[in-house]
């Protein structure tokens, strides 16, 4: 049976807050994606957003990313709402993330008629999730706790002003409010191969995303942002066999978010809005810098095409 307690101020101002109603005439909801494409190649985002020629398609890798998502979003979900023994009794998570992944890959084949995997590979997938999921709920109370915690929401929306007539949309995966401490925390699943190498850890773009989320949370729904933590749940596929000590399969990472690292990003999410977007929330059509490299490059759908004349080497 659920909990049945009092809700919170942060739980109430969640609850009662009404988003701005955007009008679409003046108005422009951009996401983080769309910013982050921006700040790795100017001319990417220009195809990608105003020529509007979105070559992106689903891989194997997003699926089992959503899928793992929304695994561990229910769990914790029932946790909190009841308790970590009712969830562990209720909840079979490796079914759960198994008929997850297939219906995902089922709606993409049905939307394309593209098969991006096989069985043989699909089932490597599932094992590795597998694998994660186990590790998560016997290590279930390192990382979640119900004692004196409650669980704020799941993909919390956010609608926030960014500059002019320019708004940054987006969901959080996990916010959690510490009733003693008084305190949120504000967590970002993410899934990886092996994980975050420190070279990762420190690419300010790859942290951006959560402290705009520290940001624009507090000032939506008046909150102290210094009452605010965040974290990386990074969980990881594959993990290096060693016989020396146990490889965990999920990695936490918590980035500093303190008002000078939070000013940065917010300040270059800003001029990407000035830079992109005229008074009226439209485009600007102009011609936007190349930023031609390997790390670019690599993933770039444009590279070596018609779309870019700047040849990326191999």
């Amino acid at each position: 049976m659920a909990k049945n307690t009092p809700l919170t101020d942060v739980e109430l101002k969640i609850l009662y807050h009404k988003p701005p109603e955007l009008n679409y005439a003046y108005q422009k909801a951009i996401s983080y994606s769309q910013y982050s494409v921006y700040a790795t190649c100017g001319h990417q985002w220009y195809n990608s957003y105003v020529l509007n020629l979105n070559p992106y398609s689903n891989s194997i890798h997003t699926l089992f990313g959503t899928a793992m998502h929304e695994t561990l979003q229910n769990y914790l979900t029932v946790m909190y709402e009841n308790s970590g023994v009712f969830a562990d009794h209720t909840i079979k998570l490796d079914e759960y993330f198994q008929n997850r992944f297939i219906e995902l890959y089922q709606d993409h084949y049905d939307k394309t008629k593209e098969h991006i995997s096989d069985a043989v590979q699909m089932r490597e997938f599932f094992e590795d999730g597998k694998a994660i999921l186990e590790w998560f709920k016997k290590k279930r109370n390192k990382y979640f706790s119900n004692r004196g915690c409650k669980l704020v929401g799941i993909e919390i929306p956010l609608l926030v002003n960014v500059s002019n007539n320019i708004f940054l949309k987006g969901f959080i995966d996990v916010v959690i409010y510490d009733t003693d401490l008084d305190k949120l925390y504000i967590y970002d699943i993410k899934t990886s191969t092996r994980g975050w190498s420190d070279r990762e850890k420190k690419d300010e773009l790859k942290v951006a995303q959560i402290l705009l989320y520290k940001e624009f949370f507090a000032k939506q729904y008046n909150f102290d942002v210094e009452k605010i933590e965040v974290e990386f749940f990074i969980v990881k596929r594959k993990i290096y066999d060693t016989d020396d000590f146990i490889i965990p399969r999920i990695q936490q990472f918590k980035p500093a978010s303190g008002k000078g690292k939070r000013k940065k990003v917010v300040d270059k999410l800003e001029l990407f809005a000035k830079d992109c977007f005229d008074s009226l929330g439209k485009p600007i059509e102009k011609q936007y810098i190349k930023n031609v490299g390997e790390k670019s490059c690599k993933w770039c759908p444009y590279v070596n095409t018609i779309h870019c004349d700047q040849i990326a080497s191999s």
